[in-house]
């Protein structure tokens, strides 16, 4: 076990491995989680390891889902399912689990499952039917939203097919997938405890910032490192890191996270945009070029993080 995650950050004989491919990038993450039994500290590896944004955005990815789900295992590629054709909010989700004996059957579909091509299995979110009835259960005191489920499904289930998605604009190397579920059949421990919605998917979006941007910030440190780039902006860079992993310890759902995370980004924003500067100094040098290519990933997800913020905001205000 290595005592201190950062230090990958400040050795002088680490060195980056170029890969192209998920099917290249994945044999170094779980070697990764094999040194590294924290999360977090997986995450700041990954990206300290990654030769491009990619490859921390993926490493990321994974230890934020090992949050949610501690039990996933550390040697299959995994992916949170929940986006479909309307979206992923609640109401979005036409994915149906129905009782069927002792177990249930999922059917429906999903899109830009992350990974979903090399993965070997999927947290899908679906809406949960009640009884026999066809009518699916409801919860809050919103009657029109319905009750969801986290349910793990294994590739190569039957009834289960992929199809790889197009490339995206930015970090392509990272594969999509859309899923089709077509009366696959689970068993009852595969359905996750409580509430899809409120216990696996709104967490999840605050976990996903904390660990991604850590392995960002950790790729972006250790490239700092190579180019030597201004200790001023090093030492930023390990502050953020410091403060991110003391995030990762509270609570993704609390108010005070939000506010706290808030400010931790736009550090990492201010970051992002002086390496901007000091990427350009390297001209056409291809990882140059590819950060110029994959930056737009920071921007990723701005508005649902400025409504996340805002709401923590009016919580707080109407606190005791």
């Amino acid at each position: 076990m290595n005592p201190d995650p950062l230090s990958p950050l400040f050795s002088r004989t680490a060195s980056s491995v170029e890969c192209s491919s998920a099917g290249q990038w994945w044999p170094r993450w779980r070697a990764i989680a094999a040194a590294h039994r924290l999360p977090f500290e997986r995450a700041v590896a990954g990206g300290a390891d990654a030769d491009r944004l990619a490859w921390a955005f993926a490493s990321g990815y994974q230890a934020a889902l090992r949050v949610l789900e501690p039990a996933l295992p550390d040697d299959t590629i995994a992916a949170l399912c929940v986006t479909e054709a309307e979206g992923n909010f609640p109401r979005a989700i036409r994915t149906t689990l129905i009782p069927d004996g002792n177990g249930f059957r999922i059917s429906g579909e999903k899109r830009w499952t992350m990974l979903g091509p090399e993965g070997g299995l999927f947290i899908v979110i679906a809406r949960e039917v009640v009884g026999n009835t066809g009518n699916t259960g409801n919860t809050g005191s919103d009657a029109a939203r319905p009750s969801l489920k986290a349910v793990r499904v294994r590739s190569g289930a039957p009834g289960l097919t992929l199809e790889t998605m197009p490339p995206t604009s930015f970090v392509p190397e990272v594969p999509h997938a859309r899923l089709r579920l077509e009366n696959v059949r689970v068993e009852a421990a595969e359905v996750l405890p409580g509430d899809g919605y409120s216990r696996y998917v709104k967490p999840f979006r605050t976990i996903e910032d904390i660990h991604i941007h850590a392995a960002t910030i950790a790729y972006l440190a250790c490239e700092a490192r190579r180019r030597d780039w201004p200790q001023a902006w090093r030492e930023r860079a390990a502050a953020l890191l410091h403060a991110l992993s003391g995030l990762a310890l509270l609570d993704p759902l609390a108010p005070q996270t939000h506010v706290a995370l808030a400010g931790a980004l736009a550090i990492g924003a201010a970051l992002i945009a002086e390496a901007d500067a000091l990427w350009a100094a390297a001209g056409d040098e291809p990882a140059a070029v590819r950060w110029t290519r994959d930056r737009a990933l920071s921007g990723v997800a701005g508005k649902a993080r400025a409504q996340r913020l805002a709401s923590a905001w009016t919580a707080l205000s109407q606190a005791p």
